[in-house]
């Protein structure tokens, strides 16, 4: 039987528009496995990840969980005779909210999961960290989908994937548990800046960590900005191919319920920091016959958003 990225490369299916939507990222380390629905089917206490993705509903925040690659039995090294952590193990949380001009990572370790349930995730997704934990300077982070409990193709091809970022070096490497579009995997999310990438492999890999230390974005396998919506996220990228520019954060996008809608989907205005502006029209039409979202799954409609025009705006 094919997989869903068997079928997807199969299908051509294109990526642009598919990222995940956040404007601000919690993540939270839990080494060891993850099921299905990694908040509530991990070594993490069900109740606290319950509630938080509970609480991010609204806020613009999407909650997820980090571990470093390769397999762990117990979350810092602390086990008992049955494999379960025995004590509380101190993690690690990364906060990043991916705004151009305004994008941030922050850190901090908590003893206790349930100390996060006491984050202003409102401020947060609006980009406000209050000086919540320290600045991170580290090397730009690359983040690969491998939780095989919710598709296989994760595990199968993610985790390959981010055994050879962390050999070859130059970022910041994690596993994270679920960043959607498991039909594009492997799948990578780089962060501050908060962009997407599906189907990727040594080569593509490589060039999008260099563009990271350069400040730049690459849109080959791109999936788009987790910080736009996903007719911004196809918008931006289109616009992006037009002019060739490759700075991370000179694009803005404007929400696209705040741009009259046409017949044909949506308008999306994007605009360059040195003032010009597009408007990037859209259709919402499915993208080719039905098909499975993950393996498994039933083929149902596989929508996004397809760029019809893109139109140069006067200043």
């Amino acid at each position: 039987m094919s997989t869903c990225t068997t079928l997807s490369r199969e299908r051509e299916e294109p990526l642009a528009g598919t990222a995940a939507t956040a404007r601000t990222w919690l993540l939270v380390e839990q080494p060891g496995p993850w099921g299905p629905k990694a908040l509530t089917g991990s070594r993490l206490d069900p109740g606290v990840g319950a509630a938080l993705e509970a609480a991010a509903v609204g806020t613009g925040v999407r909650v997820a969980l980090i571990r470093r690659p390769g397999r762990q039995d117990s979350p810092a090294g602390h086990a008992s005779s049955n494999g379960d952590a025995a004590t509380p193990p101190t993690r690690r949380v990364l906060l990043a909210h991916t705004l151009p001009g305004r994008a941030w990572v922050r850190t901090l370790s908590v003893s206790d999961p349930r100390a996060l349930l006491d984050l202003d995730l409102t401020a947060l997704g609006a980009g406000r960290h209050d000086a919540t934990g320290a600045a991170y300077d580290g090397a730009p982070l690359t983040l690969v989908c491998t939780n095989g409990r919710r598709d296989r193709c994760c595990a199968l091809l993610g985790r390959p994937l981010a055994a050879e970022l962390l050999s070859a070096g130059g970022s910041d490497v994690w596993e994270i548990s679920h960043i959607g579009g498991h039909r594009f995997s492997p799948t990578l999310l780089v962060l501050p800046h908060g962009y997407a990438y599906g189907r990727m492999d040594a080569v593509a890999v490589k060039e999008v960590v260099t563009a990271l230390h350069e400040g730049r974005v690459t849109t080959d396998r791109c999936r788009g900005r987790s910080a736009w919506d996903r007719p911004g996220q196809a918008a931006e990228l289109a616009v992006r191919s037009l002019t060739g520019e490759t700075h991370a954060d000179a694009l803005t996008v404007a929400p696209t319920a705040d741009v009259p809608g046409t017949r044909h989907g949506r308008t999306v205005l994007v605009t360059h920091r040195d003032g010009r502006r597009w408007s990037v029209s859209l259709s919402d039409a499915p993208a080719g016959p039905p098909a499975p979202a993950s393996c498994g799954a039933a083929p149902t409609p596989q929508p996004r958003p397809a760029v019809r025009r893109v139109t140069a705006l006067p200043r």
